[in-house]
């Protein structure tokens, strides 16, 4: 059985950070990502991804389920964009060199297999820094980290439970696929990939009420214990940001207008290997 996405005690440097400056470091990374289409960028920024998640010592075991559901999603993405764009490089890039046509006005072009590449990089550049996210960050310690910024507890609290309530969540999920294996809907591997997706939704319903049903109880908990009553609270974990901290987000801040700098200055996003 997969294992549970979801943080574990591990002593790296990745781990050691503030929550605060893995969450600034997750969130100026994916906008970077989202905004740039230079290749060149996205590779360098994909390299870094990957030496940041192996220095984490993430086990592939405990992200490697969510991993294939993402990489089931990015080419569900490829394939829509095909289908409803074929020749959206060629409007991107200016020039048109076609490979070979599967019927009609599907041609597989040079341009729209370097875009669609595009896109695929920045899927793996911002993948491992959500994942690394999930399984170094304490929630407890996250909460507190951002509350000794100025943050709202209550957002604070608010976030810390989203991130703990994710392998409740998974392991619901999992449950609800056994039992619906049980009454005979095939959704391993046996079943064709259309099939399997169709299937999903005999998932998908279940999850979403169990959810909110779970989001009722913690509410109610919540409630009862006056949370939100005072305007400051105290917290038994918390770690101030240090040197380590300081560096990374140093190193966030350059790469970061590098990164823009490079993307913007030619006055287009798009790295053009065909002028």
């Amino acid at each position: 059985m997969a294992r549970i996405l979801t943080y574990a005690e591990k002593d790296t440097w990745i781990h050691r950070l503030s929550g605060v400056t893995k969450l600034l470091f997750f969130v100026c990374w994916s906008v970077v990502g989202m905004l740039t289409y230079d290749t060149r960028v996205l590779f360098i920024m994909f390299i870094c991804s990957l030496i940041i998640f192996k220095t984490s010592k993430t086990d592939w075991q405990q992200v490697g389920t969510v991993f294939m559901f993402i990489m089931l999603f990015l080419a569900l993405n490829l394939v829509t964009i095909f289908a409803f764009s074929p020749l959206e490089g060629v409007k991107i890039y200016g020039t048109r060199t076609e490979l070979f046509t599967i019927v009609g006005r599907y041609v597989v072009t040079k341009e729209q297999l370097f875009y669609e590449f595009n896109v695929m990089l920045k899927y793996f550049t911002v993948i491992p820094m959500v994942l690394m996210f999930i399984v170094t960050t304490n929630p407890s310690e996250f909460a507190a980290s951002l509350s000794y910024l100025g943050v709202n507890y209550k957002v604070g609290y608010s976030l810390a439970i989203a991130l703990r309530y994710i392998p409740d969540v998974q392991s619901d999920f999992t449950k609800i696929k056994h039992a619906q294996e049980a009454r005979g809907i095939e959704m391993s591997s046996k079943a064709s990939f259309f099939e399997r997706i169709k299937r999903l939704s005999s998932i998908i319903f279940p999850l979403l009420f169990s959810s909110m049903d779970r989001i009722d109880v913690v509410s109610n908990a919540m409630e009862l214990r006056g949370f939100g009553k005072d305007k400051k609270r105290t917290w038994y974990s918390g770690h101030p940001l240090g040197r380590n901290d300081y560096l990374t987000l140093a190193f966030l801040l350059i790469f970061m207008i590098t990164a823009l700098y490079i993307t913007f200055r030619d006055g287009s996003r798009f790295y053009n290997p065909f002028l």
